[in-house]
């Protein structure tokens, strides 16, 4: 099969909703000639579901970021359901969740325990991830690409979240130097708005519409994942042989905009 990931085995985390970027990350990745494998947490018959929905069938393996059993047995329930020598090439983390508290405008009043939940399970757990993995990849190398929303500025109703993404891209970027001398790259790409799942339940998120319909200077549609999934599958690739600790912005151009 050809294609920019011909040969590759890419494991895709977070696909939940045919509308979400793992999910569209996914689909272009076996276009391109990846064999992909997936991982859910809980609603693994939803998963199941829309797996359906990709071009070819994909494995499915389990993993709570939070259960260092999960992470510990990675490697090894990755290599069970691949077959072959069980080697990765590449890892997509679409993984994050802020308790309710944390975000909307109640970023004073938050607890400890809510914001270090945000943090572990979306920005630490890159870490874990990589690490659960590594030994599927230090052989030969590969790529990680994360799922990211723009961190160097303060965002209505984001709170706590905004504060786990900054966390997630320093996280990157340490990754980056460890990472490397096994031939790892880490890179970020923050993506626009996209009407997800994830993003229903952040309250006030249809705040970000009206920015990013007056700020985007070449456009920008929520409902639209493939331009941020066209980005993961490029830095999955070998086109980007040399480029680590990157943050790819694939947000209509708001991020230089300034008004």
């Amino acid at each position: 099969m050809s294609g920019m990931l011909a040969g590759k085995r890419i494991l895709v985390t977070g696909v939940l909703l045919e509308s979400s970027i793992a999910f569209h990350t996914a689909r272009l990745a076996q276009e391109q000639g990846a064999e992909i494998v997936l991982s859910g947490y809980g609603r693994l018959s939803l998963v199941e579901r829309i797996a359906k929905r990709l071009p070819e069938p994909a494995p499915l393996v389990e993993l709570d970021v939070q259960d260092q059993g999960h992470l510990d047995s990675l490697a090894d329930r990755i290599r069970d359901c691949a077959g072959g020598d069980g080697r990765l090439d590449g890892v997509v983390h679409s993984i994050a969740f802020a308790p309710q508290d944390a975000l909307g405008g109640n970023f004073l009043e938050t607890g400890w325990s809510s914001v270090s939940t945000a943090v572990e399970v979306s920005a630490y757990s890159l870490k874990s991830l990589a690490m659960a993995c590594l030994p599927l990849m230090e052989e030969r190398g590969g790529a990680i690409v994360g799922l990211d929303f723009d961190a160097s500025v303060a965002w209505p109703a984001y709170d706590w979240m905004g504060v786990a993404k900054a966390a997630l891209e320093s996280t990157s970027r340490y990754l980056a130097r460890d990472l490397g001398p096994h031939g790892i790259r880490c890179n970020l790409v923050a993506a626009g708005p996209i009407k997800t799942m994830a993003a229903k339940s952040i309250p006030g998120f249809e705040t970000f519409r009206e920015v990013w319909r007056t700020r985007a200077p070449i456009g920008w549609d929520l409902s639209d994942p493939d331009p941020a999934a066209r980005a993961v599958v490029a830095l999955l690739s070998d086109w980007f042989p040399r480029t680590t600790g990157e943050i790819v912005h694939v947000d209509g151009g708001v991020h230089a905009i300034g008004a």
